[in-house]
């Protein structure tokens, strides 16, 4: 096959490293395993923003929703939630718990780069644990989507993984990522990397997550970074 444009190698790369979907079905077909981010509770950084009114967002698009437990704390806030996840029985669990809450949440079953939204749609974007599986050759497409569907001043935010995490954030150089075929489990990074990559966007906070015990209503774990970023048009 010959290469005649930037997206055919975009394609070709995400095929030679991307986990398949197969895998996240067998993760999220496993609800009985004690996995920390199992938990119906929103993260602790997604709480304080709307606790300490830095954000107030009302069309809410999530990346990477998972079983849900961000996108129904959203709803419950009043905002319009539209959740993406490349796993359908993620979904399917998602479903059921937005069910439970009596909450309504849109949920999509599809990969991120292939998303047919209209542009500029969202007054927030949030991103829980689906930036750190994104491959160094996907960043830039990733950051010119949150571009694209984020409205003018629009909020943007993320939890990741920290580089040597307890629960992962590999360290590994782009280039290794290429040589191994692997993301190792998950890219980590350090607080200057996130203000680097999201440099297009202005930086309202990067600091570490904070723990959160098993009966503390939030959810928040050692080894990772969250970030809040600002649209400016």
């Amino acid at each position: 096959m010959l290469i005649n444009s930037n997206e055919q190698l975009l394609v070709l790369l995400d095929n030679v490293l991307r986990e398949p979907q197969n895998f996240w079905n067998e993760f999220y077909d496993q609800t009985f395993k004690k996995i920390p981010f199992f938990v119906n509770k929103p993260d602790e950084n997604l709480v304080s923003y709307f606790e300490n009114k830095i954000i107030q967002p009302r069309e809410v698009l999530e990346l990477g929703c998972g079983p849900g437990r961000n996108a129904i704390y959203l709803a419950k806030q009043g905002c319009s939630v539209v959740g993406v996840d490349i796993s359908d029985k993620a979904l399917q669990w998602a479903q059921k718990r937005v069910d439970e809450a009596n909450v309504n949440v849109d949920l999509m079953c599809a990969n991120i780069f292939e998303l047919d939204l209209q542009e500029e749609s969202f007054d927030f974007i949030y991103d829980s644990g689906c930036f750190h599986h994104i491959a160094p050759h996907r960043r830039v497409t990733y950051i010119e989507l949150v571009h694209k569907l984020l409205k003018p001043n629009g909020s943007f935010a993320l939890c990741s993984f920290e580089e040597h995490g307890a629960y992962g954030g590999s360290a590994i150089s782009d280039e290794e990522v290429y040589i191994k075929r692997s993301l190792a489990g998950g890219l980590g990074y350090t607080k200057n990397q996130l203000r680097e990559i999201f440099q297009s966007l202005e930086a309202i906070e990067i600091r570490k997550m904070i723990a959160m015990s098993d009966e503390d209503e939030y959810f928040g774990l050692e080894g990772f970074l969250v970030g809040l970023f600002k649209k400016i048009d």
